[in-house]
């Protein structure tokens, strides 16, 4: 495969994977490579690093396609596999060398013992001419961790706290484990095409997660993403609550200016705009459908409430229930979580029902709805078949100042089976939401 099939493949595998990169991006990529030496692989790495990688996030992704792409190779410019290098130490022992590299070496060094691994342990038998690589087998044959005792020995009589000996021995560990994972994906690209390994070897970045098929490590790492979030969301209604370019008539000024024109106030003053905070209700569904968007979202409600006057929070399947009150200030937010999902009542036959919910609303919590108040309703609008109240929601919409719906299905789902999503968008302006980087071009948008 020659360089330009290279650098074109590894282009289309980072917007394949989930990271922009556009076309202008591409070309410079393609120009840094004129000035760096080829034969320099981490100068390249960094050359490409440089002109394609916009945030922190997406560097691993990048690092992971960058090494099926442009494997190390002792034969030439990124060629044919690189063999194990033949050393009988390595051979005979090779825990007492991994023991030795876990305490000092460089990154060469254990990416040449991890490909000497993957060679003796990693290979398995599948069928005539054809075999597999796996990466636990070569940990449960060397075992790193249990190593620990005899290398915290070693590393504690060089000086050190035990906690940072461990924190140098357990990232040299996680250095190991990488090189094992690379040196594997590697291989199995070579035996299978490397186009059929990059689609699963890496997953989105962070911002463009589903938010239906989040898990619990990265609703913990989207926890970081929602303040800043919940401030631009403020910062933007407030922006649309301002009544026009300029405040009051500032009647002193003005008076004290026309002492220039004989008393007559030809020109005009006026004080600035003071934008004030306004209200939020947010109207959330709760369902076991939506439940990692509704978990999201709600931590998004709880960072809101520094940011707005008031905010209210209503979670509902098929009855609703005013859930403000499990956010309150400096309450941790994983309790109000647990506190909502034991005590909120907001089931009743336990099958989602938007129409009943929104009359209920409005039969009880009607008076919530007022002309300083946005109306945020968070839901994939699928009620089962029931009556979809869109009259009861023109009579709530009538009362607020702004009304938006986050839908967090694909649009090409909407209106199938049991979806409301056009009736109700006919309503409330409905937006697609699937993860963070829609829901931030959501708020950009609100300008």
């Amino acid at each position: 495969m020659s360089l330009i099939d290279r650098h074109v493949g590894f282009v289309h595998a980072l917007r394949a994977a989930g990271l922009p990169v556009s076309l202008a991006e591409g070309l410079d990529a393609a120009r840094a490579l004129q000035v760096i030496d080829l034969a320099e692989r981490e100068s390249l790495r960094a050359a490409y690093a440089a002109t394609l990688v916009k945030k922190p996030a997406y560097r691993p992704g990048f690092d992971v396609l960058f090494d099926l792409w442009f494997p190390p190779s002792t034969t030439g410019l990124y060629g044919k596999r690189p063999q194990a290098t033949k050393n009988p130490k390595n051979s005979e022992q090779p825990r007492d060398r991994l023991a030795e590299l876990l305490v000092d070496s460089t990154d060469q060094e254990m990416r040449e013992f991890a490909r000497e691994m993957v060679e003796r342990f990693g290979r398995q038998p599948a069928g005539p001419g054809r075999q597999n690589w796996f990466s636990y087998s070569v940990m449960r044959a060397l075992s790193p961790e249990t190593l620990m005792a005899r290398l915290l020995q070693n590393v504690l009589r060089g000086g050190l706290e035990e906690k940072t000996a461990r924190q140098r021995v357990n990232a040299n560990i996680k250095r190991f484990e990488d090189a094992v994972a690379a040196d594997v994906r590697r291989r199995i690209a070579e035996d299978s095409g490397i186009e059929r390994i990059a689609r699963s070897a890496v997953r989105p970045p962070l911002d463009q997660i589903d938010f239906l098929r989040v898990t619990k490590a990265d609703l913990a790492r989207l926890r970081r993403e929602v303040y800043p979030l919940a401030r631009r969301l403020a910062a933007r209604l407030t922006i649309k609550h301002k009544h026009g370019k300029r405040g009051r008539l500032d009647f002193r000024r003005t008076m004290r200016a026309s002492l220039q024109s004989g008393g007559v106030p030809l020109t005009t003053h006026f004080r600035p705009p003071r934008p004030h905070k306004p209200e939020l209700v947010v109207l959330c569904d709760t369902s076991d459908s939506v439940s990692t968007f509704a978990h999201f979202t709600l931590l998004l409600t709880y960072a809101l409430r520094e940011q707005f006057t008031k905010v209210r929070a209503f979670g509902f399947v098929d009855t609703i229930d005013e859930i403000t009150r499990f956010f309150v200030p400096g309450a941790d937010v994983v309790d109000a979580m647990t506190k909502l999902a034991n005590e909120a009542n907001m089931v009743r036959f336990g099958r989602t029902n938007y129409g009943h919910a929104f009359e209920e609303f409005t039969e009880k919590y009607g008076e919530a709805i007022g002309p300083r108040t946005s109306l945020l309703i968070l839901g994939d609008a699928r009620s089962n078949y029931q009556p979809a109240a869109l009259d009861t929601l023109k009579r709530l919409t009538a009362g607020a100042r702004h009304a938006y719906w986050l839908n967090p299905e694909p649009r090409q789902q909407w209106d199938t089976g049991d979806s409301l999503a056009t009736d109700y968008g006919t309503v409330v302006p409905m937006t697609e939401c699937r993860n963070v980087a829609q829901l931030t071009a959501f708020i950009e948008d609100l300008a």
